[in-house]
């Protein structure tokens, strides 16, 4: 059975909903790349160093990162010369089991959250301003609250003129209670208090905001790290999750921005925002190709439930729909 026909299939088993949101969310990366790797294998008759030269462009050009990409190229041509491929049409495939392969290779896969059995879970958000991260809180605290879990949110920005009010909106939009203090206050401060609450209110999650004023790195490396002693002063373990949020159409900055927020906390995981916005789909790959962090969540459209788990083989099949169409078709005859 053919590699797209088995991703097919698995895809069927799931929410047709999901794969639909994959499906439009990712589709402007698939116009750009797809489009760009169905006229490459359709103007070369056979594969050779210059079709993996354009290959490699393509790639680049989706975000998947230089050094990322230089080591997709190394492995498709091995695997070309392997299964001794000679018709380009059927690189297409081999692309997307080696993009599945980064994503599941190298350190242990945690795409779940570590929740907390019958105990407050608490999340920790971080990320530079402007990312879509209380947004992100807000439609977070959404899906737990569909699931029936009793949620509180920390106003921990307390910087940033108007988060404070953003994230109330959020709160009294999803029917969810949120500690603040004042503009201006200690978000160490804010934090302790929405502990204390969350514990007082037998809440099952506390997702707790941050500031995120890169400009002054230093003074917020320093204050996230007191935000998480207090935490963890107050419950032992947590935050169980440090979730970074990033904004896909920012491409390499994004990656940067990892970088840095990796070095100063223990984040644990991604969430990509706006990849719905982006022909650049493919910085999902780099994240996790060259930070070895999983991305937890994707923000696929607008919508209160547009902010989906991340899936990979869902992810593929956004990127590859056309051409998983056009080959299922194909051996069903039509």
């Amino acid at each position: 059975m053919s590699f797209f026909k088995k991703l097919k299939e698995k895809i069927t088993m799931q929410t047709d909903s999901v794969t639909q949101k994959f499906k439009d969310g990712l589709s402007k990366t698939r116009n750009s790349f797809s489009e760009r790797v169905n006229d490459l294998v359709s103007r070369y008759r056979q594969v050779d160093e210059e079709f993996f030269e354009e290959l490699e462009e393509i790639l680049i050009s989706a975000d998947v990162g230089v050094a990322t990409v230089l080591d997709l190229i190394d492995d498709l041509k091995s695997e070309v010369k392997r299964r001794n491929i000679k018709d380009p049409q059927d690189v297409q495939a081999v692309i997307s089991e080696k993009l599945i392969d980064i994503y599941e290779s190298g350190e242990e896969q945690i795409g779940e959250l570590n929740m907390q059995q019958n105990d407050l879970t608490v999340i920790l958000f971080v990320g530079v301003n402007g990312v879509g991260k209380t947004t992100t809180i807000g439609k977070i605290a959404h899906k737990f609250k569909q699931e029936g879990k009793k949620v509180v949110m920390a106003a921990g920005d307390t910087f940033r003129a108007g988060a404070i009010e953003q994230l109330e909106v959020w709160g009294e939009r999803v029917g969810v209670d949120v500690i603040k203090q004042s503009a201006g206050s200690d978000p160490a401060a804010v934090m302790y208090d929405a502990v204390q609450s969350a514990k007082a209110r037998k809440a099952d999650v506390l997702l707790c905001d941050t500031a995120g004023r890169l400009q002054n790195k230093v003074n917020l490396m320093k204050e996230l790290e007191k935000v998480k002693r207090v935490i963890e002063r107050e419950i032992p373990g947590a935050p169980h999750e440090v979730l970074l949020v990033l904004d896909a159409t920012t491409g390499q900055n994004a990656l940067s921005q990892a970088k840095t927020f990796s070095e100063a906390t223990n984040v644990t995981g991604i969430v990509l925002t706006k990849l719905d916005g982006t022909a650049k789909g493919g910085i999902v790959l780099a994240i996790r190709n060259e930070l070895k962090l999983p991305v937890k969540f994707v923000g696929l459209g607008e919508k209160v439930d547009d902010l989906q788990p991340f899936d990979t083989e869902q992810y593929i099949y956004g990127l590859f729909a056309n051409a998983v169409e056009e080959e299922t078709e194909k051996e069903a005859g039509i």
